[in-house]
């Protein structure tokens, strides 16, 4: 009777540890899609000042997004976002990923919340003084993934230990 105990145990424990090695699958491979967007909307951000990059960065956004910001404020389209960042970043900052800050959770049927910290830096190689936290919804449409929210906050003065990015 312990034998069949221990057997039970055993195969359960086994399909647990199946079943979280497939559910961890997917999920590895959601932060990986989100990494490479992250990655390639910001590199479009950080060379906004050529038009044709700011064109690039535009079209990872969607046209409704909204974007909450906490020391400018609310945008509640993709073209008011844009007239801000062409006035306000372009040519003027750069943006870096705080290394290990990024944070992906999948959303049923829609896409992800893509979470971190970022640092702006002078353009091209200035001090990076500042520091903010994000949270970005990214819905996938057809394989296609766009940003429908912008959350950008907790902006303050950048420290020595964050020095480190992705």
């Amino acid at each position: 009777m312990n034998n069949i105990r221990v057997s039970i145990i055993g195969f359960m424990a086994g399909v647990a540890i199946h079943a979280l090695g497939h559910a961890a699958g997917p999920a590895e491979s959601l932060v990986a899609v989100i990494e490479q967007q992250d990655r390639a909307v910001f590199d479009a951000f950080n060379r906004c000042a050529d038009p044709e990059q700011l064109k690039a960065h535009e079209a990872f956004f969607s046209a409704s997004v909204e974007f909450y910001h906490d020391t400018g404020g609310v945008t509640w389209s993709r073209d008011a976002m844009l007239a801000n960042t062409r006035q306000y970043a372009c040519g003027k900052y750069r943006r870096e990923l705080v290394a290990g800050s990024l944070r992906v959770y999948p959303i049923k049927d829609f896409g992800a919340i893509e979470q971190g910290t970022h640092r702006f830096c002078g353009i091209p190689d200035g001090p990076c003084d500042g520091l903010a936290d994000f949270t970005m919804v990214w819905q996938s449409d057809s394989g296609q993934w766009r940003i429908t929210r912008v959350l950008s906050y907790g902006h303050r003065a950048a420290h020595a230990a964050t020095a480190t990015v992705e």
